[in-house]
């Protein structure tokens, strides 16, 4: 079915409806960047006075794609319509100058400044007396359900009230086409109701919304026509929402299963070359008990949140970014604090430990941000590799040179790791490199549970297998592992059970040999 969507969005390109109708139309869009291509030929056609909601899953090209509506980007080959007439956005300026204003994830707001002072900010010709300001963008607000207080300051402000005070910026700029990235991310479920509200509004008022989500009910609720993309390209465009539910729009989006490089049986590897005896799944190891946490905006980001990793188990952590599983990584590893639950690692309270206590009581972690929390990418190949090692590596209070050295080069034997010069700087080392070498590091001391997040996030095929296979043999050795991806295709196959979780909560269970991707995907978006 999501063939057919692909071929019917190719042979038709962007149409909808009456041409005369369209207020957007991005045809054939290519955007490229190194090593990655973004946008592949997408189309997208959104009609005047509508909600248009750009879908897919992440990766799939859909902020590069408004980025090009925006202005921020240039493509290589394509063409942006406004009306029907072309159009070629140098900047965001050009782009807002001619009505298409972009409200970004991370808000872009002057904190010490009041809301009709962000609002006008930069716009206004002339000195304006601040009462007139206020009066002004206090009717604005008015006109569309914008409760905000125009005298306020932005700091003082919720996350709801501050991206209203974004909208409202756009509508000061006279937006014709607004293009809401993401725009329930950091709301309450209550704030969330309101901006379904003032979208409405806006769209009744003749202009068009373009809303950028993962979450299906929201889509289905707001949206009056959907364009999904998967790869960088339009394979379904300008459906009627009506006539779809989340689970048609789920399948859209994951489409069809792709060639992974190792599929774990429960045997272990689908064909073994080693002799390598599987323990098989035993005790528990690493259990998580009722975790919650809130944000600093008060906002709850894992919402009692309960999982156990047994021995030589590997759990799949299935889930769009966002949903609560990087603090839930980082709550298990140390690094941040639960606000409330458990953790426990081999029967161990560990639910205050510090980082290092973790890890000499036999956790390893590998974060999704290789470079900065992982690695130090200002130190050498040694100085990362026995960052976790370096007691066993001093002589006095110094480091012994010669131990350090012969300690990094049987870490990167063991794990293949191919680098140049020791002293050099990390970064001189490829992105599977440097990958294979955070990995090696926190495996080379032997831990229970290794908590894995994106371990194969931008690799290329090499780098991938390298990644997956290091993950099956430790899993076959008896190391729990909690693994953590945005690739669904590399959690099927890998995993030996797999979670889902949507909006900081276990959303869903499932055995990944009998679930379909369009199931995973129906519940990493909540449409389960």
């Amino acid at each position: 079915m999501a063939a057919e969507a692909s071929s019917l969005a190719s042979s038709q390109g962007p149409a909808s409806g009456d041409g005369s109708e369209l207020a957007v139309e991005l045809v054939d869009i290519w955007k490229r960047f190194p090593g990655v291509i973004a946008n592949a030929g997408a189309n997208l056609a959104v009609r005047r006075g509508t909600v248009h909601a750009v879908l897919g899953e992440n990766g799939a090209g859909k902020t590069t794609l408004m980025n090009v509506l925006a202005g921020v980007y240039r493509p290589e080959s394509g063409q942006v319509r406004l009306d029907g007439v072309d159009q070629s956005f140098a900047s965001p300026a050009a782009a807002i100058s001619a009505g298409v204003v972009m409200v970004h994830q991370e808000f872009r707001l002057i904190p010490t400044f009041t809301v009709a002072e962000n609002v006008a900010l930069g716009q206004s010709p002339r000195l304006l007396a601040k009462r007139s300001i206020e009066e002004s963008v206090g009717a604005l607000a008015e006109q569309f359900g914008l409760a905000t207080e125009p005298a306020k300051e932005v700091w003082q402000l919720s996350m709801g009230e501050r991206q209203r005070v974004e909208i409202l910026k756009a509508l000061w700029r006279n937006a014709r086409v607004l293009i809401l990235d993401e725009p329930t991310a950091v709301l309450t479920p209550a704030e969330a109701t309101e901006l379904g509200d003032i979208v409405g509004a806006m769209a009744a008022d003749g202009r068009s919304i373009i809303f950028i989500s993962h979450k299906l009910d929201e889509v289905t609720e707001f949206c009056d026509e959907a364009t999904v993309l998967r790869g960088g390209a339009t394979v379904a465009a300008s459906l009627p929402v009506e006539t779809l539910d989340g689970a048609r729009l789920a399948e859209l989006m994951v489409g069809e299963a792709t060639e992974v490089s190792v599929r774990r049986q429960r045997g272990g590897l689908a064909a073994p070359d080693e002799l390598i005896v599987d323990q098989g799944i035993g005790e528990p190891l690493l259990e998580v008990a009722g975790a919650r946490m809130v944000d600093t905006h008060g906002v709850s980001v894992v919402d009692d949140v309960s999982l156990t990793v047994r021995a030589g188990e590997i759990v799949g952590v299935a889930g769009v970014a966002g949903n609560g599983q990087r603090p839930l990584a980082d709550a298990i590893a140390g690094l941040e604090r639960l606000d409330g639950g458990k953790v426990t690692l081999s029967g161990t309270d560990i639910t205050s430990a510090e980082p290092l206590a973790r890890q000499q009581a036999g956790l390893a972690y590998v974060p999704e941000d290789r470079l900065g929390v992982g690695l130090a990418p200002k130190l050498n190949v040694i100085e990362n590799a026995i960052m976790r090692s370096y007691r066993r590596a001093r002589n006095g209070p110094f480091i012994d040179r010669g131990a350090a050295a012969r300690s990094t080069e049987d870490l990167i034997n063991r794990f293949n790791v191919k680098v140049g010069q020791l002293e050099a700087p990390m970064a001189g080392l490829s992105g599977g490199n440097l990958q294979r070498l955070l990995v090696g590091r926190e495996l080379a001391e032997a831990p229970q549970v290794l908590v894995a997040a994106q371990p194969t996030r931008g690799l290329d095929v090499q780098g991938v297998a390298a990644i997956q296979e290091i993950l099956v043999e430790q899993s076959r050795q008896g190391v729990g592992i909690l693994l953590i991806s945005e690739d669904l295709e590399e959690l099927l196959a890998l995993s030996d059970r797999l979670l889902v979780m949507h909006e900081g909560a276990v959303a869903a269970e499932f055995d990944p040999d009998e679930v379909t991707r369009a199931e995973v995907g129906a519940a990493m978006a909540g449409a389960a």
